[in-house]
């Protein structure tokens, strides 16, 4: 059976679709990021790209570890 569409799979999970994808992005923005600022050097200063590189892979963490499975358990997903 062929995969389903990105769009049907919207359809019927909405809100589990959009925090896959928003993962894959999330994700994909860090991987860069800190290629980036790799790439730059070490942290010059305050570093504050890097704190900020630092911030968002938290939320990310926190948000999977513990806001997802408390939102799984009391409400549940669709």
């Amino acid at each position: 059976m062929p995969p389903a569409s990105i769009v049907a799979q919207f359809r019927a999970h909405p809100i589990a679709t959009t925090l896959e994808v928003g993962s894959v992005l999330v994700c994909i923005f860090l991987f860069i990021a800190t290629f980036a600022l790799l790439a730059s050097g070490p942290p010059v200063g305050a570093g504050t790209p890097w704190l900020v590189v630092i911030g968002i892979g938290a939320v990310f963490v926190v948000f999977w570890t513990a806001l997802v499975p408390l939102y799984e358990r009391f409400v549940g997903f669709d």
